[in-house]
């Protein structure tokens, strides 16, 4: 591990759950079923590690994205409650690493984040933005934890995401997370966005 790099676990719920499409962010790239080409970051250096993580925070689908045919995608509440259980995965990632997915997710605007205000107050909205929030999920391993939503904590129309993004999911979800298929079904089916517009049998196909 280099001396003067400082490193933190990036927790992601939603399409980057597969290695694959996050580290498209990390070297640039098309993710499969995306629309949109990634920049990538300034280090292209791989993740020193990564690990499944359990969010205490509700999961819910919304917005319309160019990247994900123009359908829902990934959000997670502000308010922590213990009944909620958000499937994510954890990459320890450079700092600059995590700041320059943050600005891939924000569209390529810098949002200038001050991490140890973010660990001061939780949370912290720099931008009125689809990932302009930054959450403190904790440490582990000595590294501090954090994940990006947006700062409206529910309190929006929910939207059905597109089978390519759902699939995303479900791609890492299976080989990250390790749940079964039945598992997968469960875990999704209620979820804002994705219950009363896919049904059980919908979701199965899309697991390969």
């Amino acid at each position: 591990m280099t001396r003067d790099k400082r490193y933190v676990w990036y927790a992601s719920y939603g399409s980057n759950l597969s290695t694959d499409r996050f580290l498209c962010y990390i070297r640039g790239g098309k993710p499969e079923g995306s629309d949109k080409e990634e920049v990538g970051c300034r280090d292209q250096s791989l993740p020193l590690k990564q690990r499944s993580h359990i969010m205490k925070y509700p999961l819910y689908f919304a917005k319309n994205s160019i990247r994900w045919q123009k359908q829902g995608v990934a959000f997670i509440g502000l308010t922590k409650d213990e009944k909620h259980k958000t499937y994510s995965r954890k990459y320890l990632i450079t700092e600059e690493q995590f700041f320059d997915v943050v600005k891939q997710e924000n569209n390529g605007i810098d949002l200038q984040i001050n991490l140890t205000e973010v660990k001061k107050s939780q949370y912290k909205t720099l931008r009125d933005s689809w990932y302009g929030t930054i959450l403190f999920l904790g440490e582990e391993d000595g590294y501090p934890i954090f994940t990006f939503t947006a700062d409206w904590d529910l309190d929006v129309p929910f939207k059905k995401p597109s089978e390519q993004y759902l699939s995303m999911i479900i791609e890492g979800l299976q080989r990250n997370v390790k749940l079964s298929p039945s598992e997968i079904v469960d875990y999704l089916i209620l979820k804002p966005g994705v219950n009363g517009n896919y049904s059980k049998g919908e979701i199965e196909r899309l697991i390969r």
